[in-house]
């Protein structure tokens, strides 16, 4: 996987790659740059070793594309495999897609979410989903370009913290 970047006015080489171990440090640290952009950093509660052990532990629950750039972690990807009943096939969703603000426009998101697709298409996958902002069109632009369908008539829901721990409690 390789893509090639712009910074400046010099053309440079992007490595795609799967995540390795020595990796988990400046992909949480990209996690919390994407949490700063996302006006969301207060929201990041996790730490490097659950990451890892997600990661890289005996069973995996995630899995990760980095884009390096001179040896820099300067993008990434973080996904994991779902199901769809309709398809009755396997999906990923994208949980993360981040690139660094300097390194964006230089077509390394679209060479992240296009391994994904690839990956996707080995795998025998139905379908490739993520999320995005409501508020951030630049993304919502980016995505709409790649040709992915933002659907308006879907609301995530979601359990978190107290309320997934009391429900979790609550007998039928």
């Amino acid at each position: 996987m390789s893509d090639r970047a712009t910074p400046g006015s010099e053309r440079h080489h992007v490595i795609l790659r799967p995540a390795i171990k020595t990796d988990v440090t400046a992909i949480f640290n990209l996690i919390k740059a994407l949490a700063e952009y996302e006006k969301l950093s207060d929201m990041v509660t996790g730490n490097i070793d659950d990451l890892t052990n997600h990661l890289f532990g005996e069973r995996p629950l995630i899995d990760v594309i980095v884009a390096e750039f001179e040896g820099k972690l300067v993008g990434y990807t973080l996904f994991f495999y779902n199901y769809s009943t309709f398809l009755t096939k396997p999906g990923i969703y994208i949980e993360d897609l981040f690139v660094l603000q300097e390194y964006r426009g230089q077509g390394i998101g679209k060479s992240l979410v296009n391994a994904v697709a690839k990956l996707a298409l080995e795998k025998g996958c139905g379908r490739v989903e993520w999320s995005v902002l409501d508020w951030n069109a630049p993304a919502i632009m980016f995505y709409e370009n790649m040709g992915a369908d933002i659907l308006p008539d879907w609301r995530i829901c979601r359990l978190t913290g107290e309320n997934l721990r009391h429900f979790a409690a609550t007998v039928n």
